[in-house]
């Protein structure tokens, strides 16, 4: 009888890993990181909300921030059932088929915060090389146009690499080694030949997060050169300050990123807790951190919040 379990034929189930050697101080670690699924959660709910309910606040640039708040309650909603259940219950099963949707929900909603920060960037680029037209190139339909696109592009790149996960045999452990499903966490585990699938996934994330860093930078680089040709240090010190808020949340996504693939890489050293720390706070920091620079770097931001929280307190 052969030893392969097909997932076709037969059910299977992952075990997935809370923070390897700190098991009995699980539910301490618990508190710090439940604190930091509200943050993300409250965070960026408020975000969205007051952006819908704020006219001053319907323009591009908080439009596109709206999809990065999406983005980031999406990757918030996606772990937080399964790195406190394993914290809090040690409910560390996971069926192969709700495994696929959660590793395809991260993946989804990176590519899609990815591809936001690309966009912020060239908002940023067309409200500084030609503030006058800024309005009628980038209209509400214009907008929506770029919000679908970013939905189908996500779509498209990722559902190849799902499919192919589902074509392959598992004989090994079922112990994946982080609190949610990570596709080469996954893959290892197969006994099926998983060339192509890591070809296709490094395709994945080559033409997703690698295309828009290049084209990011390269927006910066204009921005820049743009800035430079202004002859008052007032207005290129105004211009600079407009992109601050932006440069966080493209720092908080792609240094955890970074971090992420050196410590997997060349890390193999390191205790096993410190891989699936730095595998969570890849998918914590951004949506934790992308609503404070916000609030705090943005002046109309932060005036819709104070308005909200001044209008509550005078209802009640």
């Amino acid at each position: 009888m052969s030893t392969f379990q097909n997932t076709t034929f037969s059910p299977i189930t992952f075990l997935l890993t809370g923070i390897p050697g700190l098991e009995a101080f699980h539910a301490w670690i618990s508190i710090p990181f439940c604190f930091l699924y509200v943050t993300a959660l409250s965070g960026n709910s408020l975000i969205l909300f007051i952006i819908i309910t704020q006219p001053s606040l319907h323009e591009p640039m908080y439009y596109f921030l709206s999809m990065l708040s999406t983005s980031d309650l999406g990757l918030s909603i996606s772990t937080v059932v399964t790195m406190l259940g394993i914290l809090w219950f040690n409910a560390r099963e996971i069926s192969f088929n709700a495994c696929l949707s959660q590793m395809f929900f991260i993946k989804f909603f990176t590519v899609m915060e990815s591809s936001v920060l690309l966009a912020m960037a060239f908002d940023r680029f067309v409200a500084i090389s030609n503030p006058l037209r800024y309005a009628s190139i980038l209209t509400d339909l214009k907008i929506a146009q770029i919000g679908v696109a970013i939905i189908i592009r996500g779509t498209l790149i990722l559902t190849p690499v799902m499919v192919l996960l589902k074509r392959l045999s598992f004989c090994r452990s079922h112990v994946l080694h982080h609190s949610y499903c990570f596709h080469p966490d996954v893959m290892k585990l197969s006994c099926t030949d998983t060339r192509i699938n890591s070809a296709v996934g490094l395709t994945a994330l080559i033409t997703t997060a690698g295309v828009d860093s290049v084209f990011i930078v390269l927006s910066y680089a204009l921005i820049i050169k743009t800035v430079l040709n202004i002859a008052s240090p007032e207005e290129r010190k105004k211009a600079f300050s407009t992109c601050i808020s932006h440069i966080g949340a493209v720092a908080v996504f792609y240094l955890p990123l970074i971090s992420l693939s050196f410590v997997h890489r060349f890390g193999k050293w390191a205790p096993p807790y410190v891989h699936t720390l730095i595998a969570n706070a890849y998918l914590l920091i951004p949506p934790v951190m992308n609503p404070i620079i916000y609030s705090v770097k943005t002046n109309q931001i932060r005036k819709a919040i104070l308005k909200v929280i001044h209008s509550s307190v005078t209802k009640s």
